[in-house]
């Protein structure tokens, strides 16, 4: 039961990060800093949650 409680703690932190570093970038781009290497990161950031979250789907283990 302790391996499935990690999965789900995992799941939500990562959950979490993408909603935390999607409305960072919309702030900076608010901004118009879309340019800026903070930025470059959260878009690459966004990039590797949003492939987890989607192979999450692909298994069913979110919807």
């Amino acid at each position: 039961m302790e391996r499935l409680e990690q999965f789900e703690k995992m799941l939500a932190d990562i959950l979490e990060q993408s909603e935390r570093e999607n409305r960072k970038m919309e702030e900076l781009k608010a901004a118009g800093k879309e340019k800026t290497a903070t930025y470059k990161q959260y878009f690459s950031n966004r990039l590797f949650l949003k492939m987890m979250i989607d192979r999450y789907r692909k298994y069913g283990l979110i919807e």
